[in-house]
């Protein structure tokens, strides 16, 4: 078995300025671009009744727009970490927003599934590079002590654009329709493109090692034990806040619990803040305890599991206070994923850390497209006739889908941890039971 090194030290090639504007702007430039992509990317989660209606769909149809967009995203996640890894993240983010941008005018104007579904594939395509191009700006141009809270601070600006969708994008679809609204996010798209193209420089110089071919480029980054174990806690955490906040949500606050569209946003939006406020605490722990980063995601996969039972285990809607702990309790899962990039960071060469991010990357995305179609079919299988409004029986047999994902996420997870460790061991770094580091914070 190969020796895969313990987690990283800090580089000593990194920029010696850490704290300088010029660092803070380059990555501004970064996450404005970042925000902007999911807008994009869960503007459709406030258009499932709007998309039903213009396009006659069925809730397999629906759950088709999502995944068509999630699945080039998850497909294009190597390859983009490829050209991220030999063109830089200037390039892959400017190109990536003005490919989303034309998705959103296709989207705009699309009167049939075909040219819909075409727009999906554009979006999930140029979303694919930008959050590993963020990632990356870090890596580049804040220390590795910051590096972990840096992540968390890029998903929490993102996930203001969740809120953009709950709020702003929600009005201007409700009052001034569809085209207006998604010609609206094309020009925003562009107006993306400039900032990144304007404000994004990388600190370092690529390395010649990156025009290597994609296959001996993706056996690097994944050789590490460590890589596959970014990849699985990647996968077992988000996927649940994911299918509420994409897709499933809405329909199932408002059709089956009996909630007002203004309740299901307060819905999506405590979703949202959750995640805001959860993320610079999972990223301060992971700063602190880099030894122990597992155990934030099994607890986290444990959470959502308990959420699921509490509320489908009822066979009535649910009040309102209790919706609110659930989306707040699978809305951590978010956060805690970025741990898996984490992961990549601190296991992966520098040459092929864009690939290793755009692997680990493809985890969470992954777990969601299955959830996502999963939902739709079991709808579909359930209550074929019901036109897209389906009962609360029906999304209590169709949300158990989700069982399938947590338990491989949960598998996948402590049996790479187990090889991780092992490899640790052997290079000197050995991880003590977690019964004895509590027995030692208690000493001190």
């Amino acid at each position: 078995m190969s020796r895969v090194p313990a987690p990283a030290p800090a580089r000593s090639d990194a920029p010696s300025s850490f704290s300088s504007r010029r660092a803070y702007a380059v990555y501004a430039a970064a996450v404005v671009a970042y925000f902007v992509a999911i807008v994009h990317r869960t503007a459709m989660g406030v258009a499932g009744v709007e998309a039903v209606d213009r396009f006659a769909l069925s809730a397999t149809a629906l759950s088709s727009f999502v995944v068509a967009q999630l699945l080039l995203y998850t497909l294009m996640q190597i390859p983009a970490g490829r050209l991220l890894d030999r063109f830089g993240p200037r390039a892959v983010i400017t190109a990536g927003s003005l490919v989303m941008a034309a998705g959103q005018l296709l989207l705009a104007v699309a009167d049939t599934v075909p040219l819909a579904l075409l727009a999906r594939v554009l979006l999930g395509a140029g979303d694919a590079g930008i959050f590993i191009s963020a990632v990356r700006l870090i890596a580049e141009w804040f220390p590795p002590r910051k590096a972990p809270v840096m992540v968390q601070v890029t998903g929490l600006i993102g996930q203001s654009g969740n809120l953009a969708s709950a709020i702003p994008v929600a009005w201007l679809l409700h009052h001034h329709g569809w085209t207006t609204t998604f010609g609206t996010l094309a020009v925003v798209g562009v107006v993306a493109a400039g900032v990144a193209f304007g404000g994004i420089r990388s600190a370092q110089p690529r390395d010649p090692l990156s025009h290597e071919r994609l296959a001996p480029a993706l056996r690097a980054a994944l050789q590490p034990p460590g890589t596959r174990l970014g990849f699985w806690s990647h996968f077992a955490t988000p996927f649940s806040a994911n299918v509420v906040a994409l897709l499933w949500g809405v329909p199932f606050f408002v059709t089956a619990q009996g909630r007002t569209a203004a309740e299901a946003s307060v819905l999506l939006t405590a979703l949202t803040l959750t995640a805001m406020v959860t993320g610079p605490v999972v990223g301060r722990f992971t700063a602190r305890h880099p030894l122990r980063r597992s155990w934030s995601v099994l607890a986290s996969c444990a959470v959502t599991l308990v959420a699921w039972v509490w509320l489908l285990v009822p066979s009535t809607p649910r009040p309102m206070w209790q919706l609110v702990v659930f989306v707040v309790l699978v809305g951590a899962g978010g956060p805690v994923s970025l741990v898996g990039m984490d992961f990549a960071r601190t296991f992966s060469p520098p040459t092929s850390l864009g690939t290793a991010s755009g692997f680990v990357n493809t985890g969470g995305f992954t777990s969601t497209v299955v959830g996502l179609l999963g939902v739709g079919v079991v709808l579909q299988l359930v209550e074929p006739d019901a036109a897209g409004t389906y009962s609360l029986d029906a999304y209590r047999i169709a949300f158990t889908v989700l069982l399938v994902p947590w338990v491989v996420g949960v598998v996948g997870v402590l049996s790479s941890r187990r090889r991780t460790r092992a490899l640790m061991a052997e290079a000197g770094v050995v991880v003590p039971p977690l019964r004895e580091a509590l027995r030692r914070v208690r000493g001190r």
